[in-house]
């Protein structure tokens, strides 16, 4: 290789690397990923359509195959992939993806399930009415054209687009540094805005023209306001219900960028002997319902769905998901806020409007801004086609011009043309002719000489001077240009709208959802459990609710015994009140489940040396009495000690040398405390003050001694206390030599307490 075969530059590689980077990313951007404002498609997009067109595959024609569709594209179009392009043409025929397919499609295109189109030589395709509108005026200069890539053909720039498609069948697309995602809406909304802003254009326009910043926002805000009461939302082709609040739809085409909330419809379908299911009739935009159904399977295996026993697909043409509740007494609207929550039942579309601005320089545009970009398309479209006819007139005219002299000269021009050498150069001369009239009359059929020809002649030229003078009058004439505009949008909507089958809207407009609040033990499948927590602290949960007498053979670690054992359901909230007077909460269900020895409860909380006091199934609406060891405590209601963090919470504040010591149910009008001093006190439990936290008031008083037990009971039923597997009772009067108020010094039990200070024994 010589030197002249290539050049060294002399230059950073960083700058090299750049620039070559930075014209990748504006091939990327301009001529794959991003669609332009004006006919809502991508480069692959337009070149199927036009292909199509060359192909003659118009809607009232016999399709062609596919492989000879795409064929056409990567031969003369579009070089790349053959499978890429195909692609592309399959998702323009799926009437689930597309809100208003360019390309219908004969043969197996696909289905929501997700399975595959067939192969492109196994089906058919060509355009669908609404192409043809996006095509309509290809052939009458309505838009430039560029050389192909191999410079043997040219391709549209841009469609003429006599349909609103970027709106109403979206986009989506990532390029270099920036994406789009555009959802498809209703073409009769789209009309009806389309109308709105011809109307309003000029005074919004003024509005906003001085205005910057948060002024200018208000001022897209409230036009978006107005855009919304025919814009309600998108309408996607799967149906669904649109439950995104109105003032987030309004913001979103305000400023371009968003997200709307869409949920599967459903209804509840009532059964034999009072029991009923949910089916799902409409699932969300780009959800796989195989996909769907195996995610509902897969949570119900790992018991995440606990409302739901089953779920069925009996779906044929139309969608039919059947949710099984678990019991007819399930509200359904419970069990279905569990299902978006967990499923794609319910998902967000995003909005991202980012386009190409007349098909050069992407940017974000709102609502309006869309809107008013695809009516200047139409107006330039529309003065375009006008001057093109009008060109075609003014061509014909003068060619009828040239045949009624001939008519009145008929005689002449029949010798000129027999006996002249130069006929044409006779005419012109003779009858002041110009080149393009001679040149039609020499063409002229001889059968075209008949009588009345001349009558249709002038007939054809009255006409065309007329529609001539229209032309020249609406391109004078912007209003008469906006009133045709207006017509043509007219037209989409009678073509396109409600009162068709495709155009009528899918996707309900709903109310953003209350809040609905999901019980906890309605995300828990519910069992009766057993928990067993040792002495140091090692806690696990075994299935089934054990009896005492079993439950006392359980096997602990060496050196280690029974703490506490108690009886709850796996939808439990356990309460674990610790020496440092914190409260700890514990999920039943997130308990170390077999038989084995368990886990230290250390590692489920932060309770770092502390000692466990206290144990307990958290009942709401109980209230707790918690006592120090020095004998100060209060009342609290249980709902209040509930922890939300590992790190627990402080209740009970501990004096100097002193810790927690009790946690008791609160249950009856009177306390019984006693001391490690065997002196026992009972006072009215309206002398205890209820309290969030604290340290609480004085219980009992001690003098070197500290408190043992406490106990609250109903003052008419007596003190009772346990005496190995006896039950000893002290009733009024006798219970009245131990009442005293709060706080006193109290009096040693009656004869037969517990040696160990313990009411339990």
């Amino acid at each position: 290789m010589t030197d002249a075969a290539f050049e060294i530059l002399d230059k950073r590689l960083a700058d090299a690397l750049g620039e070559r980077y930075l014209s990748y990313a504006l091939s990327t951007i301009v001529s794959r990923s991003l669609p332009d404002v004006r006919d809502g498609l991508k480069p692959v997009h337009r070149r199927l359509l036009f292909a199509m067109s060359q192909l003659k595959l118009d809607p009232s024609t016999p399709p062609k195959k596919s492989a000879r569709v795409v064929g056409d594209v990567i031969g003369k179009f579009h070089p790349h992939g053959d499978q890429s392009v195909y692609d592309a043409l399959v998702r323009l025929a799926q009437d689930f993806a597309a809100r208003y397919p360019l390309v219908e499609g004969q043969g197996n295109f696909g289905n929501i399930d997700g399975d595959n189109a067939a192969a492109m030589r196994y089906t058919e395709a060509k355009l669908t009415e609404v192409s043809k509108a996006i095509l309509a005026g290809i052939d009458e200069d309505a838009v430039d054209f560029r050389a192909t890539y191999d410079g043997e053909g040219e391709e549209p720039i841009v469609m003429p687009a006599a349909f609103p498609n970027l709106l109403a069948n979206g986009a989506a697309g990532i390029a270099v540094g920036m994406a789009t995602s555009i959802p498809p809406h209703n073409v009769a909304e789209l009309c009806g805005a389309l109308n709105l802003c011809i109307v309003k254009r000029e005074e919004w326009d003024r509005k906003l023209i001085a205005l910057e910043g948060a002024a200018r926002l208000t001022a897209e805000r409230e036009i978006a306001e107005t855009l919304v009461s025919w814009v309600r939302g998108p309408d996607f082709p799967t149906g669904g219900t649109l439950v995104e609040s109105r003032d987030a739809i309004i913001e979103a085409y305000a400023t371009g960028r968003g997200a709307f909330r869409t949920r599967a419809k459903w209804e509840k379908e009532p059964l034999a002997n009072g029991t009923w299911q949910v089916v799902v009739t409409h699932i969300p935009y780009q959800v796989q319902k195989s996909r769907l159904v195996e995610k509902i399977a897969e949570l119900l295996a790992e018991r995440k769905l606990p409302l739901l026993e089953d779920v069925r697909d009996e779906s044929a043409e139309d969608i039919r998901l059947v949710l099984v509740p678990k019991s007819r007494n399930v509200d359904p609207a419970v069990m279905m806020e569990q299902m978006f929550r967990a499923t794609d039942l319910e998902t967000r579309f995003s909005l991202n409007m980012n386009v190409l601005d007349g098909g050069l320089v992407p940017r974000v545009m709102n609502l309006r801004q869309a809107l008013f970009a695809f009516l200047d398309h139409r107006m330039e479209v529309l003065e375009r086609r006008s001057r093109h006819r009008l060109g075609k007139i003014d061509h014909r005219l003068e060619v009828l011009g040239g045949y009624l002299i001939a008519y009145l000269n008929l005689d002449e021009v029949i010798r000129i043309i027999r006996e002249e050498d130069e006929p044409k150069r006779e005419l012109m001369r003779t009858f002041d002719l110009t080149d393009v009239q001679a040149e039609a009359i020499l063409n002229m059929r001889l059968r075209s000489l008949r009588k009345l020809e001349e009558f249709e002649l002038r007939k054809e030229h009255d006409a065309l001077t007329k529609e001539r003078t229209e032309l020249l009058e609406l391109l004078e004439n912007p209003a008469k240009r906006w009133k045709t505009i207006k017509k043509e949008v007219a037209d989409i909507d009678k073509k396109f709208g409600r009162s068709t089958a495709l155009g009528e809207r899918r996707t309900e407009v709903g109310e953003a959802p209350a809040e609905i609040v999901v019980p906890v033990d309605a995300l828990i499948e519910r069992e009766p459990i057993t928990v067993f927590l040792s002495e140091k602290g090692w806690i696990r949960a075994v299935k089934g609710h054990i009896p005492p007498a079993e439950a006392a053979e359980a096997k602990y670690k060496e050196g280690d015994q029974a703490g506490f054992v108690l009886h709850a359901e796996t939808t439990d909230k356990l309460l674990l009140f610790t020496s440092t007077g914190k409260f700890y909460t514990l999920g039943a269900d997130k308990l170390p489940r077999g038989r084995g020895f368990g886990e230290p409860i250390r590692i489920m909380v932060d309770m770092g040396d502390a000692e466990v006091v206290n144990l307990r199934v958290h009942k709401p609406g109980q209230v707790l009495l918690v006592a120090s060891s020095d004998g100060r405590g209060f009342q609290v209601p249980s709902d209040d000690v509930i922890a939300q963090t590992r790190a627990g919470k402080q209740v009970l504040t501990t004096g100097d040398g002193a810790v927690a010591a009790l946690c008791v149910p609160v249950e009856g009008d009177a306390v019984a405390v006693i001391g490690n001093n065997r002196k026992l006190l009972v006072f009215k439990l309206e002398e205890l003050p209820s309290l969030a936290r604290g340290k609480g008031v004085q219980l009992q008083k001690y003098k070197d001694a500290s408190l043992a037990d406490v106990k609250t009971f109903k003052l008419e039923e007596g003190l009772t206390w346990q005496l190995g597997e006896r039950t000893r009772t002290v009733s009024m009067p006798e219970l009245g030599g131990w009442i005293a108020f709060r706080g006193s010094v109290g009096k040693l039990p009656p004869n037969g307490f517990p040696k160990n200070n313990r009411f339990s024994g």
